[in-house]
């Protein structure tokens, strides 16, 4: 290739699409909204996702919901494990990303890469582990026991942080389907790049299509539908302001979802503990017959 076609080339211009039922579609609206960074710098177009979007995000979580929920706990950690190693390959985007998105020196957001696959590692981990700890047998007064397990939820809605474009998002999305459920995310609304490129990741990572979809755009339009919709059975509501938060309340309470409200302060850099694994389970508890067996004295 001679020096004036190299002079001439145009680098391939990276176009930044949602990711719902392991596609990555256009917003169906064909509205998009531009991303910028810290200082104002334009860095791409972003999906301007519409209540459509989100009704089509449920479909296809729901439709992943049986496959994802009844797969061994233990190869859902492999799933999770594998997020991290696709991750760890593409680590430089990442870094170059959340740094654009957060305004933060790239030894700062490499820093904060690295604990979000950390954190995938982590649940990758407690996947097997989680059901030891809340589920159990449980003392009962007669010739029974019961067996106490724990069961996802199913869809679950959630809005990731708006200030922790990866790290936070990570924090939110991978406990649910740590745990067998399955998620529709609203990214940061300025700052979405991370999220939609994490997309990406996933379809790479053997997550099955629709176990985590991603939109991209304003929750105050998106999550209202998603809080009201028949088919969501828990919301996560870590990055709505107060306003929005207690609309989606209100909303959820029709159907009785489950909702975690946003918390004063979130430190995602903090041990997450467990309380995220278990906010979106439900208990199932079976009851045996055991021993004697009525005044007569029989048994079994």
């Amino acid at each position: 290739m001679s020096e004036k076609s190299e002079q001439q080339r145009l680098s391939v211009f990276k176009t930044y699409k949602l990711y719902v039922g392991g596609k990555f579609p256009r917003s169906e609206s064909g509205r998009v909204y531009a991303v910028q960074d810290s200082k104002g710098k334009w860095l791409a177009n972003a999906p301007l996702s519409s209540r459509k979007d989100g009704r089509d995000a449920v479909v296809a979580a729901r439709k992943a919901f049986g496959g994802w929920s009844g797969a061994t706990a233990y190869n859902r950690g492999q799933v999770l494990y594998r997020v991290a190693e696709m991750l760890e390959g593409r680590r430089d985007q990442f870094v170059r990303e959340v740094a654009e998105a957060e305004g933060l020196s790239r030894s700062k957001a490499a820093a904060v890469v690295d604990a979000a696959i950390d954190r995938w590692v982590w649940y990758a981990g407690w996947t097997d582990k989680i059901g030891q700890v809340v589920g159990g047998a449980n003392p009962v007064a007669g010739p029974f026991l019961n067996l106490s397990t724990p069961e996802p939820t199913g869809v679950v809605a959630v809005i990731a942080p708006q200030e922790s474009s990866f790290l936070g998002l990570v924090s939110v999305i991978a406990p649910v389907i740590a745990t067998g459920s399955t998620v529709v995310v609203i990214a940061a609304e300025a700052s979405p790049l991370p999220a939609l490129s994490l997309g990406e990741v996933l379809a790479t990572s053997d997550v099955p299509g629709g176990v985590v979809n991603v939109l991209s755009g304003k929750a105050s339009e998106i999550a209202p539908s998603l809080a009201a919709h028949q088919d969501v059975n828990g919301i996560d509501l870590t990055g709505a302001d107060p306003a929005l938060a207690k609309e989606l309340e209100i909303a959820a309470a029709d159907n009785l979802k489950r909702v975690r409200r946003p918390q004063p302060v979130e430190d995602f850099t903090a041990d997450p503990g467990t309380d995220r694994l278990t906010y979106f389970l439900e208990t199932k508890t079976v009851w045996h017959p055991t021993g004697s067996l009525g005044a007569s004295g029989s048994s079994y």
